[in-house]
């Protein structure tokens, strides 16, 4: 079900997060980097998970700099990541935090944009692995975690392309159907909970990921990712508790 409600209109304060523990996924560049900062900015610590360890030292370093709660880092690679290193990662969190009030899940592949006819299975396969399983395990290893949790948020990031399929863009767009699924089963085994798992679709945002789709467009014409952040503030904070199974859009048409 697609929504576009109060998310667009909602003010972000420094407190609307605070004492929130918060893991995001991707963290080291783009959307994923921006939101670890806003989630920083408005009283969460936040568990910075991602591939490349120097990116999370970046981002480690703005969140330290804006004078916001120290972050904790966890290098995984999603690709080759087993349900060992997730439990691993719950585990720990819930040693060192003793909850976990969110989840980013915003780590994801592009593939390559070709005819059906001409998808590899080995690019088929990693597209699926970093944008599907590698989700599922994550958050099959925190729900008995995060359903200790009466308000807790897990956020999919999904795409136009996973509601509407779109010609050649074949892997990724099957990856979001997918993630648009497990999103909408998580929700209805927890309607009856107070948790809450909804999708988020950021639109055009000046990425790298939206720079290799669109190699021709000028990315000035672009929002940035710090301008989509009120609904990803939203869908994380007390104010959203009763939105459950929806799939939000930051740039409704």
């Amino acid at each position: 079900m697609t929504d576009t409600l109060p998310h667009l209109a909602f003010e972000a304060h420094e407190q609307c997060l605070a004492n929130k523990v918060i893991l995001v996924t991707g963290a080291g560049d783009g959307i994923g980097k921006q939101a670890a900062l806003t989630y920083a900015e408005c009283g969460a610590t936040v568990i910075l998970l991602g591939r490349t360890l120097k990116k999370l030292e970046q981002t480690f370093d703005e969140i330290v700099a804006q004078g916001s709660a120290e972050p904790s880092i966890v290098p995984l690679d999603h690709e080759g990541a087993s349900a060992a290193h997730y439990q691993g990662l719950i585990d720990t969190i819930a040693g060192e935090y003793g909850k976990l009030d969110g989840i980013l899940l915003n780590a994801s592949v592009l593939g390559a944009l070709c005819p059906f006819s001409e998808i590899k299975e080995k690019e088929f396969d990693q597209v699926m692995q970093i944008n599907v399983k590698a989700q599922y395990l994550l958050v099959q290893a925190a729900l008995p975690l995060i359903k200790q949790n009466d308000t807790a948020s897990v956020v999919f990031t999904t795409s136009s392309v996973g509601r509407q399929g779109r010609a050649f863009w074949g892997t990724y767009s099957m990856s979001k159907f997918a993630t648009e699924g497990m999103m909408q089963i998580l929700a209805d085994e927890h309607k009856k909970k107070n948790i809450r798992f909804n999708c988020i679709n950021p639109g055009a945002t000046r990425t790298d990921m939206r720079a290799k789709a669109y190699p021709g467009e000028d990315p000035k014409t672009l929002k940035t990712p710090k301008q989509i952040m009120p609904s990803y503030v939203y869908l994380m904070s007390d104010v959203s508790r009763g939105v459950n199974g929806q799939s939000l859009d930051c740039q409704p048409k």
